[in-house]
């Protein structure tokens, strides 16, 4: 047995150190890193077509631009974070990889039923990173919802008049 009092919920989050782990950071500095390279690229690109290019081609490298600084968007956000998340981090990570596999496959899959080669690869393929975003989805949302059934129950544990 210890002879430290035992801590209140509340003192306990109080408590809670607000700097991020080293594997978040590391997480967060690599999103961010390679959110801008994706959008520099991307764009240096784009910029240096010969001539203009149709409009469904200007849509795709705007949508990948977006999807770049989205990533390096959530890099700094968490980077920038000194609060307690509970698990809305990978929450967040989850949507954007989902959005972002979702709409990379409608437009390979209609570029290749275009180009006459059939799009059955392209969306299976694709369906392979849409499963994988979309399982990764539903898992952080679970994991964030049971973080924050824990931390209710902890919470109503120390309200005067509750049982222990």
């Amino acid at each position: 047995m210890t002879d430290e009092p035992r801590l209140s919920a509340r003192e306990l989050f109080d408590h809670l150190d607000t700097t991020l782990s080293r594997g978040t950071r590391i997480r967060a500095v690599a999103a961010l890193l390679a959110g801008l390279a994706g959008a520099v690229f991307v764009t240096s690109l784009w910029w240096t077509e010969p001539g203009p290019l149709p409009g469904r081609t200007r849509l795709s490298f705007a949508l990948l631009t977006v999807f770049c600084l989205a990533w390096a968007c959530y890099g700094g956000w968490l980077l920038t974070r000194r609060v307690p998340l509970f698990a809305t981090e990978q929450v967040v990570a989850g949507w954007i990889a989902l959005a972002a596999s979702l709409v990379t496959t409608g437009i390979t899959a209609f570029a290749a039923a275009r180009s006459g080669a059939g799009p059955w690869a392209a969306l299976a393929t694709g369906g392979l990173f849409v499963a994988a975003a979309l399982t990764l989805t539903v898992r952080a949302h679970r994991r964030r919802a049971a973080l924050l059934r824990r931390m209710r129950r902890l919470t109503q544990q120390d309200r005067p008049g509750s049982d222990r």
